[in-house]
């Protein structure tokens, strides 16, 4: 007898544009299609947790509720390692979540994570969930590395930002991607598009290619000077999003989801509304191939 397909989901990184992960998840849901693996590399790890241990209703209440004056409230500075050292966002997170082994779990999970010394990828498929999760987000230069079994772990997202490879070596036959640094490569090519109309000349593009553009989508102004945070938040999307391009043109999805987030900031956590209905929007988008993915599956 032929065994059904299985289906991988794999979320990708994001910052604050990872709760659109939310509003994927459900709209799948609702047509049909649940995975029976998920993969996540940074936010993506936290929405597929949750997914994963069916407890994703819980979280989209909680960041829906998330104000301005919330999220500034569960960022515990310091001034090594990174500018928020993660506990009171973690505790919080697990105040909401309720942890468990990562092999208890009915779907399969894994995140993904960076080993910071030697720039390894690190798959973390066992243990405590939210370990794995926190151990994922490290993201450089905001949160602080996280010590797990004799390694500093930093955002997985560095190394695989949409983790299509994890799925397939999970056991996935057919794999969803949800690729939040898409917009990054759509304002690129809008710029190529004027370039070739003379409306910019090649040190304009030099100029978006090295910043410009992309701290304007992350951080509003594009006048204002940037920050530090901003430059190194900025460079990390740029080459996030090469890496994505190049890793999934080895490993493709069957289906690339690609929320609609240009004008989300690093730490906009309270417009949860807003980047859940962009995932909505996203999978209705990508009807033709899911009904396709379903064709099959039945």
């Amino acid at each position: 007898m032929t065994q059904p397909m299985k289906v991988g989901l794999a979320l990708g990184s994001g910052a604050a544009r990872g709760w659109s992960h939310i509003g994927v998840v459900q709209a799948l849901d609702e047509i049909g299609i649940r995975p029976q693996i998920i993969a996540g590399a940074s936010m993506g790890s936290l929405v597929g947790a949750a997914y994963a241990s069916n407890q994703l209703d819980v979280l989209d209440n909680w960041v829906r509720s998330l104000t301005k004056l919330d999220v500034f409230s569960l960022l515990d500075a310091r001034f090594r390692g990174g500018v928020i050292r993660g506990n009171r966002v973690m505790t919080a997170i697990g105040e909401q979540l309720k942890d468990c082994d990562i092999e208890q779990l009915d779907t399969a999970f894994a995140a993904v994570a960076t080993d910071m010394i030697t720039g390894r990828e690190i798959w973390l498929r066992e243990g405590h969930m939210l370990t794995a999760v926190r151990a994922s987000c490290g993201l450089p230069g905001l949160f602080s590395p996280m010590r797990h079994d004799g390694r500093w772990l930093i955002d997985g997202g560095l190394v695989n930002p949409v983790p299509v490879s994890l799925c397939y070596a999970m056991g996935a036959d057919v794999v969803i991607a949800v690729n939040l640094n898409a917009h990054l490569a759509s304002r690129r090519h809008l710029v190529e598009a004027r370039l070739n109309t003379n409306e910019v000349d090649e040190d304009d593009l030099s100029r978006f290619e090295k910043l410009a553009d992309v701290i304007s989508s992350l951080f509003g102004s594009r006048e204002a000077e940037p920050g530090i945070l901003d430059v190194v938040n900025a460079s990390i999307n740029i080459m996030q999003e090469r890496i994505t391009r190049s890793r999934m043109a080895g490993e493709p999805p069957f289906v690339e989801i690609s929320p609609h987030l240009n004008d989300f900031q690093l730490m906009d956590f309270h417009r949860a509304d807003e980047s859940i209905a962009a995932g909505r929007a996203a999978v209705e988008a990508a009807g033709v191939k899911l009904e396709t993915l379903k064709k099959s599956l039945s």
